[in-house]
């Protein structure tokens, strides 16, 4: 049995100028929801994926802290290379 999907058909709409228009405000309503459901979820996304960057450079800043510390108890100087 396949899924069946959340979108249904209907029949079409009769051609008359109220029944066009009330299409044309359903569409509008559902593409606007549509929309405003994917600015949400890349938000989401976005603040998650920010989230994980700092959290990342913070790790790297600490590791970086304990290389430096670690060569200075092997007595070895540390010489940082100029970008």
């Amino acid at each position: 049995m396949e899924p069946q999907s959340p979108v249904t058909l209907n029949k079409p709409a009769p051609l008359s100028p109220s029944g066009e228009t009330k299409n044309v405000q359903d569409l509008t309503i559902f593409v606007e929801n549509l929309l405003g459901t994917l600015q949400e979820k890349f938000q989401t996304m976005s603040d998650g994926i920010l989230s994980r960057m700092d959290e990342m450079g913070n790790r790297i800043d600490e590791l970086e802290k304990n290389i430096g510390e670690l060569m200075q108890q092997a007595g070895i100087e540390d010489n940082p290379i100029d970008k």
